[in-house]
């Protein structure tokens, strides 16, 4: 599976992101390593991104 957190050029739906972050902790077993934190901070304003878009979009 690709991953490519830095491809700004493609937005992806906070469903999606939501996913990823899911898939994060599951595979960390819930204690995240500081490579996966990193990962994490980046998924969230990933995530945050997403959702307050749509949220502003649908005001």
């Amino acid at each position: 599976m690709s991953r490519s957190p830095c491809s700004s050029d493609s937005t992806r739906t906070a469903a999606v992101v939501n996913k990823e972050i899911r898939d994060l902790w599951q595979r960390s077993g819930g204690c995240l390593s500081p490579e996966d934190e990193e990962q994490y901070q980046r998924l969230l304003v990933e995530w945050a991104a997403a959702t307050s878009g749509g949220a502003r979009s649908a005001a």
